[in-house]
Parts: C-alpha cells; structure tokens; sequence
C-alpha cells in the first residue's frame, strides 16, 4: 500500500514537472510573439503568474466563498445651493440706496412742511399787521375827525367871539361926513384876559385917514372887550377888520 502511494506521487511530480515545462515554453513562445506584434500594435500589460515550487500534495479543497454582504444603500443626499455671496454687497448697496432715499424723502417732506408753515405763519402775520394797520387808520381818521370837529368848533366859537367884539366896537364908531365908498381898515389889536385894551395899531389903512381914527377911537372905547364862553379861546392878540357899509 505504502509503495502504490510513492509511486502515485511520482507520476504527479512526473506530470507537474511536465505541466510546469510546457507552460514554461508556452509562456517563451508568447514573449517571442509579443515581441514581435509589439513592434505592429501598441503593447499591452500581460500579467503571468509563474509557479516556482509545484505543491508537494494534494491540492486543499476549496473553501465556499464567503457571503455576498450586500452594500448598504443609503438615500442620496443633494447638496446644499452654493450660497451666491455676490448677491449680498448688491442688496446691502440696494438697502443702503433705499434708506437714504427714504431720508431724503422725510427730509424733502420736513423742508416742505416747514415751508407751508412759514408762509401760513407769514401770511397770518400780514394779516395781523394789516388790520392793526386797519385800526390804527381807524383810529387816526377818528382821531383826525375829531380833532377836525374840535378844530370847526373852536373856529365858529372864535368867529363869534371876533364878531362879538367887532360888533361892540362898531356901535362906537363916528363915521365922518362925505364918506364915500366901502374902504376897509385893519387893525391889531393887544388885549388883557379882562377884556381890557392895551394897544390897538393900525396895519392897513383904509385910505380914508378920518375913517381910520374914527375905528381906533371906538377900539378904545368898547373897552373891555367881550370874553369867549370857553375861557381856552382867549385870545391876547386879535387882528380885526372894519368897514363902514358892514
């Protein structure tokens, strides 16, 4: 038993020394060729395994191959969108334009407020200068009536004190014979508050000299004079004027 298995295991040297040989001339045979395709074809990688040491035995049996361990499937994640980083300085630049915008505009709308309440503040303003402009014209043409009624008065009270005096004088006067015409004489007349004459001159003649002695005469004898109802009119100096046919 123990002689059939040496000789067994001779034949199978026998046999792999004879395989090994053959795959070594095979394996020249192809390098020979390969060379000499090389030159027409492009070259490509030939890989030879070569056995340097046949196994001394049995080859092993082969062991099952392991279990296929299937990949885990995981769910396709997409990736984020690239942020646009360029898009953040133009909406910073357009958020920037729009507040100074709106600035200018509540600026703009400030000026113009203030404007419309500066002309109603001036117009208002006018319009109060006017009326007390209105009033004090008013008052001043009031005033100015009254003081033109004071002085009308005072006129037509001093009309008839002058008259009065002139009066008095003239139920005095002589007037000479062959008096001819209408001549009238003037005279300035200084007189005291009693009514008293002080002075009577004569400042323009009438050119009859006996009519102009005849009026100085009575001047100076209608003393005292007559007095104005409102003492206020008194009057120190008078200027008189005298005519016969009056």
């Amino acid at each position: 038993m123990y002689a059939y298995a040496t000789q067994v295991s001779q034949q199978e040297k026998v046999i792999s020394g004879a395989f090994a040989f053959g795959m070594h001339l095979l394996f020249l045979a192809l390098l020979i060729f390969g060379v000499t395709w090389q030159k027409k074809v492009e070259p490509q990688a030939n890989v030879v395994d070569l056995w340097t040491n046949l196994p001394s035995q049995a080859q092993p049996k082969a062991e099952p191959p392991p279990p296929v361990v299937k990949p885990e499937v995981r769910p396709k994640v997409e990736p984020p969108p690239p942020v646009k980083t360029a898009a953040k300085p133009d909406i910073a630049l357009k958020e920037k334009a729009e507040k100074e915008r709106r600035l200018l505009e509540e600026k703009q709308k400030e000026a113009k407020k203030r404007e419309v309440e500066a002309k109603a503040a001036q117009k208002q303003q006018q319009a109060k200068e006017a009326e007390l402009q209105r009033q004090a014209k008013e008052q001043q043409d009031a005033q100015n009536k009254i003081a033109e009624q004071a002085a009308a008065a005072r006129k037509s009270q001093m009309d008839k004190y002058r008259t009065a005096i002139r009066e008095k004088i003239k139920r005095f006067i002589v007037l000479p014979p062959n008096m001819q015409g209408n001549p009238e004489a003037e005279f300035d007349v200084i007189q005291l508050p009693n009514g008293k004459v002080l002075d009577a001159k004569l400042k323009r003649s009438s050119g009859t000299p006996a009519y102009d002695n005849a009026v100085e005469r009575a001047i100076r004898k209608a003393e005292p004079l007559p007095l104005p109802p409102d003492p206020a009119l008194f009057a120190r100096e008078l200027n008189l004027t005298f005519r016969p046919q009056e």
